[in-house]
């Protein structure tokens, strides 16, 4: 006799497991098919990826966590006290529940055809049954061994959107994971046969899906991390930011936080375009470098924080002497001014800093007279930072186009134009 304390499992007819084999498709052997006009779920083709193969990777995952996971219809074993498997009960072969089970034991052969046709049956005859749930998922995971992975999402989605509070609602999402994770990759879409049609619209959706549907869960934190990196290698980088920021926040434990915070940065710095667009990116990139210096200094010191932030400072001031030039373009010197004597207080040390040095005199020269007795000794400060006051002046449009085009700026001596 067992004893009363040991361990109870549920596992499958079969532990073996193998690769579906191709057979024939069509639309009169799929009768639960949602319709398009109600529930199916629209996918449409994205931007290009890489080809991949669904079949090694998603085939024997999905088949071996076919045989793992409990259902009814299964056989039970139970650990006697020589710590040896015992069958305790087993399924009838002619109930619904053996039929089930003789469909998956056959899928897990790998006989994926024949698993396929069995189930249709089994849903035919079976349409109220308790294990419908079950039963469609398992044909999703015949279509997926059938190399037909976006055919197995109409499966999936139909558990997910009928079976809220059944135990195959987490499995069917988890499905959907696994194949939104294979199109985030590069695995393109079936179109006449072959993989043609980028799929990353669609696994963008699922991950989006997904988060909604199972809130706070392990599941939906992988999904926001596979969308966030989604974002990031397709360069949309304002999306990545805000896709990263949003799980920091929501998953402040996750060992992926380090990833997280580090792509932050760099998808932050990589939305600033230049001194002439908006420099927001910019000014979140160096919060979250001091927050992590701060937090984090082994981190900081590794990804050269302290570097980043020197890089971001040069940028802001690049930033107002860009503004600077464009108000001189325009005709208002006395905004010019203003920008030179902001850029001048606040980046004393910078390249920006000694190129406004050299521009300032064109600038003073059209400044009234209240406006230059109210304004710095920009001789001090031409002498202290460039060493000397008669160093020579740079034209505004010179620099600009200096700046435009990454050149050193032209310049000239007193009493000198620019060529």
């Amino acid at each position: 006799m067992a004893d009363p304390t040991s361990t109870r499992v549920e596992v499958g007819l079969s532990e073996r497991n193998g690769l579906g084999e191709h057979c024939g498709w069509s639309e009169n052997m799929n009768p639960h098919r949602i319709p398009q006009t109600s529930s199916r779920i629209p996918y449409h083709a994205g931007m290009p990826s890489r080809v991949g193969s669904i079949a090694q990777v998603l085939g024997p995952a999905i088949l071996f966590m076919t045989l793992a996971l409990p259902a009814a219809g299964q056989q039970s074993y139970q650990l006697d006290e020589h710590d040896t498997w015992e069958l305790e009960s087993s399924p009838k072969v002619d109930s619904p529940e053996g039929r089930l089970a003789s469909a998956r034991r056959i899928l897990a052969e790998g006989r994926a055809g024949r698993a396929l046709n069995l189930i249709e049956r089994w849903i035919e005859r079976n349409p109220r049954s308790q294990l419908m749930a079950e039963a469609m998922v398992l044909k999703g995971d015949a279509l997926v061994a059938l190399h037909d992975e976006y055919e197995a999402l109409y499966e999936y989605e139909y558990v997910v959107r009928r079976y809220p509070s059944s135990p195959a609602f987490t499995t069917a999402l988890t499905r959907e994971y696994d194949i939104a994770v294979q199109y985030a990759h590069g695995l393109r879409r079936k179109v006449l046969g072959l993989r043609i049609m980028s799929a990353t619209e669609e696994a963008e959706e699922l991950f989006i899906r997904i988060q909604e549907r199972l809130p706070g869960s392990q599941l939906a934190e992988q999904a926001g991390l596979e969308l966030a990196d989604l974002y990031f290698r397709q360069r949309r980088m304002g999306l990545a930011a805000d896709m990263y920021a949003l799980f920091i926040k929501k998953y402040p434990r996750s060992p992926s936080l380090d990833t997280a915070r580090r792509r932050l940065i760099y998808a932050n710095l990589a939305t600033f375009k230049g001194p002439e667009f908006d420099a927001v990116g910019l000014l979140e990139a160096k919060a979250e470098l001091r927050q992590l210096i701060a937090t984090h200094p082994a981190e900081a010191e590794r990804i050269g924080a302290r570097a980043l932030i020197m890089r971001i400072t040069e940028s802001e001031a690049q930033k107002l002497l860009t503004t600077a030039l464009w108000y001189e373009r325009v005709g208002d010197p006395i905004a010019a001014e203003f920008a030179i004597r902001n850029l001048v207080e606040r980046y004393p040390e910078s390249g920006a800093c000694v190129r406004a040095l050299e521009l300032i005199p064109v600038i003073l020269g059209q400044l009234p007279e209240h406006v230059i007795k109210g304004a710095p000794d920009y001789s001090i400060l031409r002498q202290a930072i460039l060493g000397s006051d008669d160093a020579p002046i740079v034209d505004a449009v010179q620099m600009e186009d200096d700046i435009r085009t990454g050149q050193e700026p032209t310049t000239t001596t007193e009493g000198e134009t620019a060529p």
